[in-house]
């Protein structure tokens, strides 16, 4: 069976480059899974959980928002951020989904674009804490 090379990249540094049998990015239109032969695709991320599964064994990170691209046998996310289960903080990423929870409700007569980046810090806090409940 053929591999895919996954390289998961955040501005501060290369966080995962390794050969993959599968991946499922959170993308702005929902989860993708990507296997050996996908066709070329390239995609805006959400905040979620990026899921790999290589020989059997499944990992699990948080992505913040930023790019994907499928491209021959390869696929290359661009991230701001990028965590793993034992890189989260559990009590701030509650205090993060509390405080963007409380500014959403403060934000219903706010710009969209203000609203929106709530939403995000969110999304992430969310999903940074289903990846520490699930570990």
């Amino acid at each position: 069976m053929s591999e895919l090379k996954l390289e998961i990249v955040t501005p501060e540094k290369k966080v995962f480059d390794d050969t993959v049998d599968s991946v499922t990015v959170p993308t702005a239109s929902g989860d993708a899974g990507i296997l050996p032969n996908h066709a070329p695709l390239i995609s805006a991320l959400r905040p979620g959980i990026l899921t790999y599964s290589n020989k059997g064994t499944t990992s699990q990170m948080v992505v913040s928002g930023g790019f994907m691209e499928v491209s021959n046998n390869a696929v290359s996310v661009l991230t701001d951020t990028a965590e793993t289960a034992d890189e989260i903080d559990a009590d701030a990423a509650r205090a993060d989904r509390d405080a963007a929870e409380k500014t959403m409700r403060e934000f219903a007569l706010a710009p969209v674009e203000d609203a929106e980046a709530t939403r995000e810090r969110l999304e992430s806090a969310t999903a940074r804490l289903q990846l520490v409940a699930g570990k």
